[in-house]
């Protein structure tokens, strides 16, 4: 199985007691189908600060949240991050389960992190604004 690596530091990451649940229950269930997300999700999960449900900051990406990023394309996309069941391209609603999906979950606005696309491209996104 193919290890997703960074080129650089990652930033400190958010999430909520529930999010923190759920979120690894997800992951584990998907290691055989979708090795690579679930990989890195556990990895982000790994490493976030765990708070009590209702105390993540406003401007951090949560479960739910509508996020506008700019890519390291320039351009911006704004998304609401969603659990694969709700999943809808065409409402603007990304999966967790998604290398940007699972890049975004926990960062706060400003903040910027790299990840690894399913083609093997890397990319870098930064955080322009959270709604919760």
């Amino acid at each position: 199985m193919p290890t997703l690596v960074r080129s650089r530091s990652v930033p400190n990451i958010i999430v909520s007691n529930a999010d923190y649940e759920r979120l690894t229950d997800l992951a584990t269930a998907s290691i055989e189908r979708l090795p690579e997300v679930a990989e890195e999700l556990l990895s982000e999960m790994e490493r976030a600060k765990i708070v009590k449900d209702g105390s993540v900051p406003a401007d951090v990406v949560r479960m739910g949240s509508t996020v506008t990023f700019r890519s390291d394309d320039g351009r911006e996309h704004t998304e609401t991050l969603v659990y694969p069941v709700d999943e809808d391209s065409d409402a603007h609603k990304i999966s967790v389960m998604t290398p940007v999906g699972a890049a975004l979950i926990g960062l706060a606005e400003g903040q910027s992190i790299s990840w690894t696309a399913r083609d093997g491209r890397k990319h870098e996104l930064t955080v322009m604004k959270v709604k919760s």
